[in-house]
C-alpha cells in the first residue's frame, strides 16, 4: 500500500508547512518529490532536509501565479524525468480582513495564488498526464471554502473556487484515467495558523469534536491514500480533514 517507487510527485508551496510534510511523506514511500516554491534559499533548505533522511527531492523555483513560468517548469520536469505522476496543489496564502474594509490588492493576491495558481499548474500538467493516460491531481482546499468565515472572504472564495475547479477537472480528465480530488483541512498546526490570535485558536479548539488540532501529517497521510492505487475509484471528491469541525 502507498508504494510510490519510480513515481514523480510535484508539490507546490512545499518548502515548509503542510506542503513540506506532503513532499517528505511521498519521498518516504519511494517517490522523487519535486518541491516548487518561490525562494531558492527555502527550497534548498527543504531539499537538504529530505536528502539528509536518505530520500529523493529536487527543487524548482517558480511563482504559481505566472502561467508562462509554470508551463516552462513543468516542461522541464517532464523533459528531465519522462513522466509526471502526481501533482499536489498546495501553494496558498492568507490576507485576512473584514469584507467591507478589504483592500482590492489583498483580494487579488489570495485569489491569484490559491485559485489561479492551481489552475496554472493543472493546465500545465494536463498535457503530460493526458498523454500518459494516467495521473493524480490533489488540490489542498480548506473547510473555510465550504463553511465560510468572517474576515476571510478572499480565502473562502479562493478555496470554494478550488473545490469547484476540482469537480470540473475531474469530469474533463476522467476518460484518460486521471483522477482529481480536493482535500479540505480544518484547523492544522502550521506557521500560517500560528498568526491567529489566541482567542481564535481557543474557539476553534472548542469546536472540534476530536478535541485537538490537526497536524500536517494528518493531511499528508490522506494525500498518500488518494494518490495510491487503493483510491482508483475516487475522483471529483472533497474530503475534510478537520477532526469533525463541520460535521
Amino acid at each position: 500500500m502507498n508504494d510510490f517507487r519510480n513515481k514523480i510527485a510535484i508539490v507546490t508551496g512545499s518548502a515548509r508547512g503542510i506542503g513540506f510534510t506532503i513532499a517528505k511523506y511521498f519521498a518516504q514511500r519511494g517517490a522523487t518529490s519535486l518541491i516548487i516554491d518561490l525562494h531558492q534559499k527555502d527550497i534548498d533548505s527543504a531539499v537538504q532536509k529530505i536528502d539528509d533522511a536518505g530520500l529523493k527531492a529536487i527543487g524548482y523555483p517558480a511563482d504559481v501565479t505566472d502561467n508562462k513560468a509554470i508551463k516552462n517548469v513543468f516542461r522541464d520536469i517532464y523533459k528531465d524525468f519522462g513522466s509526471i505522476d502526481i501533482l499536489v496543489n498546495n501553494a496558498g496564502i492568507t490576507k485576512d480582513g473584514l469584507l467591507m474594509k478589504m483592500k482590492e490588492s489583498d483580494w487579488e493576491a489570495v485569489i491569484n495564488v490559491n485559485l489561479k495558481g492551481a489552475f496554472n499548474c493543472i493546465q500545465a500538467v494536463s498535457r503530460y498526464m493526458l498523454k500518459q493516460k494516467t495521473g493524480v491531481i490533489l488540490n489542498i482546499a480548506s473547510v473555510i471554502g465550504i463553511m465560510g468565515n468572517a474576515g476571510q472572504a478572499n480565502y473562502a472564495a479562493s478555496k470554494g473556487g478550488l473545490i469547484a475547479l476540482t469537480k470540473s477537472a475531474a469530469r474533463e480528465f476522467a476518460s484518460r484515467k486521471i483522477r482529481v480530488n480536493a482535500i479540505a483541512p480544518g484547523f492544522i498546526q502550521t506557521e500560517m495558523t500560528q498568526k491567529l490570535s489566541p482567542e481564535v485558536v481557543e474557539n476553534y479548539a472548542k469546536a472540534i469534536p476530536l478535541a485537538r488540532m490537526g497536524t500536517p501529517a494528518d493531511v499528508a497521510n490522506l494525500c498518500l491514500f488518494l494518490a495510491s492505487t487503493e483510491a482508483n475509484y475516487i475522483t471529483g471528491q472533497t474530503i475534510n480533514v478537520d477532526g469533525g469541525l463541520i460535521i
